[in-house]
């Protein structure tokens, strides 16, 4: 695979990673109590950063596209949630037995890992701004950065990229 791609998929691992360790650091150091669908965006996160580490590690270029388009899926479903969240949980007081309450409970994740997991605030709550935007949107905008990386990964012909040429 050309290094271009790798990059792009260093980048979006390394992104996605970063995200992650803001959204923990801003709910255990600064409050901001995470809802349902944030906890699941964080799944999602995670997935898409271990589907750009695992493309990176193997040796078939094939294989690592495979995963590139699987993390734009996974992008894709991480915008969705997002929106759906500023658009509709955040105006609702609940979030219980939503699709995101029930998949995280479904895979055990809050019991398994709380810090990172546990929702503790109601949808209307979580999505307080950050830097003057609400948090759902950091995470549509993360969602877009991370989808747009690893589609440009899947291209087999890097000439195009000029702003990542050296």
């Amino acid at each position: 695979m050309p290094r271009v791609p790798r990059l792009l998929l260093s980048l979006a691992a390394l992104t996605g990673a970063l995200g992650l360790l803001i959204a923990w650091v801003l709910q255990h150091a600064y409050g901001y109590a995470p809802c349902p669908w944030c906890t699941l965006q964080r799944l999602i996160v995670m997935l898409i950063v271990l589907l750009c580490l695992v493309g990176l590690l193997l040796p078939r270029e094939g294989a690592r596209q495979a995963l590139a388009a699987l993390a734009v899926l996974g992008a894709l479903l991480g915008l969705s949630a997002a929106l759906y969240q500023h658009f509709v949980a955040a105006k609702s007081a609940s979030c219980n037995l939503t699709l995101a309450d029930r998949i995280l409970s479904a895979l055990g994740l809050p019991d398994l890992w709380p810090a990172m997991f546990e929702a503790s605030a109601r949808c209307d709550e979580a999505d307080l701004p950050w830097l003057g935007i609400p948090f759902s949107l950091w995470g549509a905008l993360l969602f877009g950065a991370l989808g747009l990386m690893a589609a440009l990964a899947l291209r087999r012909r890097t000439s195009n990229l000029i702003f990542l040429k050296k």
